[in-house]
């Protein structure tokens, strides 16, 4: 049952059943169901398959041209219903003041670490000489970003209900649930994390997203209480490293939940994910999807298009289906992207694999 699917099989041998897709609407009312009791805010709606949620990170169009309207156009395009939101755009059309531009001497090192960081993907832990961090700023740079965050925080305290009113519209409109809003925050004033989760409640989202730490989700439970929202914790590769648990970050809170990357999950532990789901599943509130290698396979712990890696995704999806649980499954695109498609292509495609699978 659990066979990997292949992307040449599903390309291939599912050319008909692709034909028939294309003819069912990827889009209409939210209205066409009532929502899960459990968890707020899913409809079975555009990209529900078999009762399964799929969505997408924004993060996956990255490298497209920015705003809510360009995601908005996204979604449409890529056949995705529901989505977990970038503060950035978000905040870009709420009126954010625009972050200083770095000087000429800091692309350069950011270019320069970046180069470094991919050489290095493939190469055993521990060798060679570590990159050199960025340079220490000026002082005219420093008071430079010591000013944008004063007048960031001044426009987080006075945004206004109905500009973020307008944003949730532009979504509403098209058919698309926000049920999450990646801020963030743990490190902002405490003003400013009660300002993310009214901005992500308003834009009807359940949660606001963290990297899992401890210290991040005592800080963020309390406001994930009153705001009768969650702190969700999203990984990377925490779980490869040893003694690493969720447990005693769960036991902050009940607000407290699971942003679960299974790729990240599998990339660094090498664990088939499906176990780490069934055991927490009543602590996941959403699962970021991606194909990877694991770290035992050469190149390690590295992106694939779907199907071409390691990750049970058919399991994965099948398993969400048969339990029913109503955790939200979003599709993070990291693997390189071929000059003849983009990234929005690449996500339709994703979702027409997830749907050939769960329907």
């Amino acid at each position: 049952m659990y066979n990997k699917l292949s992307r040449r099989k599903f390309l291939g041998g599912s050319a008909a059943a692709l034909a028939a897709a294309s003819l069912v609407p990827l889009a209409t009312s939210c209205q066409t169901a009532p929502a899960v009791q459990s968890f707020p805010g899913i409809c079975e709606f555009g990209s529900k398959f078999g009762g399964v949620q799929i969505g997408a990170i924004t993060y996956s169009w990255r490298n497209m041209p920015a705003g809510l309207e360009n995601i908005v156009k996204y979604c449409k395009e890529s056949g995705v219903s529901s989505i977990e939101l970038m503060s950035g755009d978000l905040e870009t059309f709420l009126g954010a003041p625009p972050r200083p531009q770095p000087s000429t001497d800091l692309r350069q090192m950011a270019s320069a670490v970046q180069a470094i960081l991919e050489s290095r993907r493939s190469q055993p832990t521990g060798g060679g000489q570590a990159p050199r961090g960025p340079r220490q700023l000026t002082p005219e740079e420093q008071a430079e970003m010591d000013q944008y965050n004063a007048d960031l925080k001044a426009f987080r305290l006075g945004v206004s209900p109905e500009k973020v009113a307008a944003a949730k519209k532009l979504f509403d409109d098209a058919g698309i649930g926000v049920h999450i809003v990646k801020f963030s925050p743990s490190r902002w004033s405490d003003e400013e994390i009660d300002y993310a989760f009214t901005t992500a409640k308003a834009m009807g989202a359940k949660a606001v997203c963290e990297e899992i730490n401890e210290e991040a989700a005592k800080k963020l439970a309390p406001f994930a209480e009153k705001h009768g929202m969650y702190a969700i914790m999203h990984n990377h590769a925490q779980y490869g490293q040893e003694g690493f648990s969720a447990d005693p970050i769960l036991a902050v809170s009940p607000a407290v939940m699971l942003n679960f990357d299974a790729g990240h999950y599998y990339g660094s532990t090498g664990l088939n994910p499906c176990d780490f789901i069934r055991k927490y599943h009543d602590r996941i509130y959403s699962i970021h999807l991606k194909d990877k290698t694991g770290p035992h396979t050469d190149p390690k712990d590295t992106n694939q298009v779907w199907g071409q890696g390691e990750v049970p995704l058919a399991e994965l999806f099948l398993l969400i289906k048969n339990e029913g649980w109503p955790i939200y499954l979003d599709i993070e695109l990291e693997y390189d992207i071929k000059p003849w498609s983009n990234q929005v292509k690449e996500t339709r495609t994703c979702v027409q694999y997830a749907r050939n699978i769960l329907i």
